[in-house]
């Protein structure tokens, strides 16, 4: 299969168009007349993933989060983006990225784990015009605590040195939940303004995670989650992979490298 088939097939499951603007997503290495036999989907581009490609006979990379985002002035192989670009190049392996056109689609990684979560009525935390939108809110069956929840969502995520943490009170009833994969900490003014009784997330920070708790709200103080960046969007990883099975003659795999850069949680 041609790599500017695949191209073709990934901007109909993830347009381009739908990425915020300061995001650089699609092709960013290899030719699109390489011929594709087997994909690589993972988190991120690093030289263990590199490697499992190189010995898994990979011809293409597929990453959700962009390893150019910003500007580059070298690609000299003695510093990191250079090493690893010019490792792919001569191991011809192309590279493509599904970011946030990924995640405002209906099955983004958001979504993923609401439905791993066991939420209903989902919809949208912040709308988008050609898109389902950034984040998602929905509710559960049946109330449960805080430190009820918290202990679901730990379940239904990939194991990683860092655990869940929760901040708010640990029998604070839960029915609404608010979600982001990823770092979603700029979207707190969108949750606080929600009926979400607690708001799921990544790296989250000192004085914004102190502010939302502080903050007054209708119906009371919202709870947060922080969970595992690599966890959280992992999912979409075996998503992704599932939904190219069968295109064609391709073989679509999923990483085995865990890229949450944590190693233990000793104390």
């Amino acid at each position: 299969m041609l790599l500017s088939d695949l191209v073709v097939e990934f901007e109909a499951l993830w347009p381009s168009r739908n990425a915020d603007e300061w995001d650089r997503v699609g092709l960013t290495l290899g030719s699109q007349k390489a011929e594709v036999k087997r994909v690589l989907f993972a988190v991120d581009l690093t030289h263990l993933v590199v490697d499992e490609a190189i010995a898994k006979e990979c011809n293409l990379i597929v990453t959700h989060h962009p390893v150019l985002l910003k500007g580059v002035n070298s690609l000299a192989d003695n510093e990191l983006k250079g090493s690893l670009v010019g490792r792919m190049i001569k191991a011809g392996i192309a590279l493509f990225t599904a970011h946030t056109n990924a995640d405002v689609s209906a099955s983004g990684a958001s979504s993923l784990m609401a439905e791993s979560f066991g939420l209903t009525d989902l919809k949208p935390l912040i709308a988008k015009q050609e898109a389902f939108g950034h984040g998602v809110v929905g509710t559960l069956n049946e109330s449960q605590s805080l430190a009820s929840f918290a202990k679901r969502v730990s379940d239904c995520l990939p194991d990683v040195a860092r655990k869940v943490s929760f901040a708010g009170k640990t029998d604070k009833p839960i029915t609404r939940v608010a979600i982001c994969s990823g770092a979603g900490d700029s979207f707190l003014p969108s949750v606080l303004a929600s009926d979400a009784d607690v708001y799921v997330t990544s790296d989250l920070r000192h004085h914004v995670t102190l502010d939302a708790l502080e903050t007054p709200r209708p119906n009371g103080q919202l709870a947060l989650i922080d969970v595992s960046h690599w966890a959280a969007e992992s999912l979409w990883v075996s998503s992704a992979v599932l939904r190219l099975a069968g295109f064609g003659d391709l073989e679509a795999i999923a990483s085995e490298v865990v890229t949450d850069p944590w190693t233990e949680e000793v104390f």
